[in-house]
């Protein structure tokens, strides 16, 4: 189903960068306008400059961020700073981190994939996304002509053929290292022998991919796809355009690690979800243990059964509410019809749905003006005591299998209802087609 492909990739030159640790960054969505300020700081080299360049006040149609991180790259590419290798590769990153104590490692495939619509369903989302966030990569795309970081993807590798393909790969010297700190670091390898290239294509040809993280990304790159298409007349397929970046992540891989999100809610009027919570939930009150809430919570959290269950820290003081729904409940009345049955029953459905549109008013044009996400449960519960939220629902994380239903019945979730841990930095390597 999915037309995978090796590429020469664009990325730092080891012996001339050093540490390359120092100059790779996250993607652009969860870089903070403070933590730019420290990426821009640490070197004058980092990714950051190329995948989210600051804004200026001069900024112009013609001198603008975009302009800048084009300058910037075709700058590192004349003098050395990023090469290109001469031999269309595989790429492998063996990444590793640990996370709450314990050591992970996930193997991260790059390559390029034909560009397909969501219909084929070659290519599968789970996630509903941002209009604003696809315009910035749109406009990305067409002053780099460049994939900067990868769509991450999950897939099946059912008899472990591709595993057994690249068995041997940490006997080889790779590509180059990084430690981005934190106990996080990366053995990144150029695959570039035939044997290997042919199983590892041969097998994502005849299985769907699903999207888990860069949704956003994919659909910019159809647009653009699309709009290019329009001004030539060469066969789909044939141009560097009709393809995109990906880096795929075996379902099966014990590296694989998702995160919940969760909502801290801001700037509503809460008098009717007080009194409509009764309307769709058994409401339990549990007093708060000061000094441990973040652990009572994951423990409140861990109490769920199957049917969604919710968490809320701060509608009541110093108690956490801890929401079932009722089997009187009337929960088809407030989701859009067209939805499935696995979509209704998952815990940020009912959060959104009920809580946040039904009970609150918030849709989808005023969500971001009332709600942040965050995956650190002490962020959820701090944010709450300093003020800057009213309260925080706190949800337990989606697993795979329910991620690749979703996207199997061609549904999709909410916006931000899941979170890939850690993400694929920008600047790893890069699918330059222009």
């Amino acid at each position: 189903m999915a037309d995978i492909r090796p590429f020469p990739g664009t990325h730092y030159n080891p012996p001339l960068m050093g540490d390359i640790g120092k100059v790779i960054c996250p993607p652009y969505d969860v870089i903070s306008p403070a933590f730019r300020e420290e990426l821009y700081r640490r070197s004058d080299f980092n990714f950051v400059r190329v995948e989210y360049a600051q804004e200026t006040a001069h900024d112009s149609e013609h001198d603008n961020r975009y302009t800048r991180a084009a300058s910037t790259f075709r700058e590192w590419l004349s003098r050395g700073i990023l090469t290109v290798d001469a031999t269309p590769a595989i790429y492998v990153d063996r990444h590793h981190f640990t996370y709450e104590g314990k050591t992970y490692q996930r193997r991260d495939i790059s390559c390029i994939i034909r560009l397909e619509p969501w219909e084929a369903g070659v290519v599968r989302p789970h996630e509903s996304t941002f209009p604003r966030a696809k315009s910035d990569r749109l406009n990305l795309l067409y002053a780099l002509q460049a994939n900067t970081s990868p769509i991450m993807a999950l897939y099946e590798d059912r008899n472990s053929s591709i595993s057994t393909a690249l068995s041997g790969l940490e006997n080889t010297d790779p590509l180059y290292t990084a430690s981005t700190g934190g106990g996080e670091y990366h053995e990144f390898y150029a695959v570039t022998d035939a044997r290997s290239i042919s199983t590892i294509c041969g097998v994502l040809a005849d299985v769907p991919v699903y999207i888990a993280d860069g949704h956003h990304r994919y659909e910019s790159a159809l647009t653009y796809q699309k709009e290019r298409r329009a001004r030539v007349t060469t066969p789909v397929g044939s141009e560097p355009f009709d393809y995109v970046m990906i880096t795929l992540v075996d379902f099966a891989d014990p590296g694989l690690v998702l995160l919940p999100a969760h909502r801290m809610i801001r700037d509503s009027y809460l008098e009717a979800l007080h009194t409509g919570m009764a309307d769709f939930f058994n409401i339990k009150n549990v007093p708060v243990e000061k000094g441990n809430e973040a652990a009572q919570a994951s423990k409140l959290l861990a109490e769920k059964s199957g049917s969604p269950l919710l968490v809320l820290y701060g509608l009541q003081p110093d108690l956490f509410i801890v929401l079932t729904v009722k089997e009187s409940a009337n929960i088809d009345s407030t989701i859009p019809y067209f939805h499935t049955d696995i979509y209704r029953s998952l815990d940020v459905s009912i959060l959104d749905h009920v809580i946040l549109d039904h009970l609150l008013g918030i849709n989808a044009d005023t969500l971001s003006s009332h709600v942040s996400y965050t995956n650190v449960t002490q962020e959820a519960i701090s944010e709450v005591d300093k003020g800057h939220c009213q309260f925080s629902v706190l949800l337990n994380p989606v697993k795979p299998e329910v991620l690749k239903s979703i996207a199997d019945r061609g549904d999709r979730m909410p916006r931000k209802s899941t979170y890939f841990y850690p993400k694929i930095p920008a600047g790893m390597v890069v699918y330059n087609f222009g």
